[in-house]
């Protein structure tokens, strides 16, 4: 099988928190200490992926490559493609046919947060499939914000309906996604909705379709945000900070992933805290060192 890879989804307008993103992405406005993209990066790491496709406006990609570079101070392998329109999140897949090359993927969206103890066992067990996609349902208070899963009465999910006015349930789907190397092809079958947008649910519906589709739900001991609006960024911020401060403990660290990993030397890390070192993020991966 085809060593799986990673998409990063970080392009759109950010319309929703204008006039903050008039001039900046909003995958690089800062959630507590580190860029938003951290956080989403630090999930594909997570699963063993190391390399990534990230996929920016055309105007926004610089700030991006400054920021990131090619991903070899933390052992990854970043490759950038761009998004001309934000058409849909299908779209990602047609664009990223060539990078993936007909391996499985695990596409993650730039302005998501995953944390949880089990996360890591999550990932993996999804990771490990051959054929057909993997998804994560979890309960929301506004499930007519996204994609939303449809149970039958045996509690099997039938459908998944994009932003519903009336909710069937509130579990939502998050914005990470385990699929096999058919999904640039299934894309390509997507038509744009009522919106207009390759619906990224329409995708889905086509595994659900062929019974190719497993639905995880995840439940009180994990922490999904979505930093899209204004409150729900600096919620977010304040969540991290709250964990960082309690526990000592950096959330979507990619220095510390890469290390624990042995995707990096000592020295590599030790460069990075030196470089990072006026910082309480450089004194953090000092400290990681210090510990052992």
């Amino acid at each position: 099988m085809s060593k799986r890879k990673g998409i990063l989804l970080a392009g759109g307008t950010g319309s929703r928190l204008h006039p903050v993103t008039l001039g900046v992405s909003k995958q690089l406005l800062p959630v507590y200490d580190k860029p938003m993209i951290y956080y989403p990066l630090s999930v594909l790491m997570l699963s063993n992926i190391r390399e990534i496709a990230i996929i920016t406006t055309p105007q926004d990609q610089e700030q991006f490559k400054r920021m990131l570079g090619d991903g070899g101070q933390w052992g990854l392998s970043l490759h950038y493609v761009t998004q001309p329109s934000p058409d849909g999140l299908a779209q990602a897949y047609t664009l990223c046919e060539d990078f993936l090359d007909g391996a499985p993927s695990a596409m993650v969206l730039g302005d998501n947060i995953f944390f949880g103890h089990s996360l890591p066992d999550n990932l993996a067990r999804a990771g490990s499939k051959e054929t057909g996609g993997t998804v994560f349902g979890y309960r929301v208070a506004d499930p007519e914000r996204y994609g939303v899963l449809d149970f039958d009465g045996n509690g099997q999910v039938r459908e998944i309906i994009e932003k519903p006015a009336k909710p069937p349930s509130p579990f939502a789907v998050t914005g990470l996604y385990f699929l096999d190397g058919s999904a640039p092809q299934r894309a390509q079958t997507v038509t744009p909705s009522a919106r207009g947008e390759l619906e990224i649910t329409s995708l889905l519906q086509t595994y659900l379709e062929d019974g190719l589709l497993d639905v995880e739900l995840i439940g009180r001991g994990y922490a999904w945000l979505d930093t899209g609006t204004h409150a729900s960024l600096l919620d977010a911020g304040n969540f991290v900070r709250t964990l960082s401060e309690r526990q000592g403990q950096q959330v979507g660290c990619p220095e510390e992933i890469s290390w624990r990993k042995g995707w990096i030397s000592d020295a590599a890390l030790a460069a990075q805290a030196d470089a990072l070192g006026k910082s309480d993020y450089g004194a953090y991966l000092a400290r990681l060192l210090a510990e052992g």
